[in-house]
């Protein structure tokens, strides 16, 4: 089974794409380092307060996928810099 969720994302405080590629680097690395998944920037990478993450993890048991995908959401709603626009995940197998 595995799992794939979409987060978009908007970044308030950001005035250029320096500043905004070194928070989604940040949210990504904790995403990578805290659960066993894949994640990218996906979407709006000109864009300086707009982008879009891709998580992507695969595991036996769809409990467990769940867990771990309402974990990551979890982790990127409560990033200060950030605020959730839209979620969309899909669960496959």
């Amino acid at each position: 089974m595995f799992a794939g969720t979409r987060i978009e994302l908007f970044l308030p405080a950001c005035q250029n794409l320096k500043e905004k590629r070194a928070i989604v680097k940040s949210l990504i690395g904790k995403l990578r380092s805290r659960f066993n998944l894949s994640a990218a920037e996906v979407a709006y990478q000109e864009q300086w307060q707009r982008t879009e993450l891709g998580i992507a993890a695969v595991a036996n048991e769809i409990s467990f996928l769940q867990q771990e995908m309402q974990a990551a959401i979890r982790l990127v709603e409560t990033h200060p810099d950030v605020e959730l626009i839209h979620v969309d995940t899909e669960y496959y197998g």
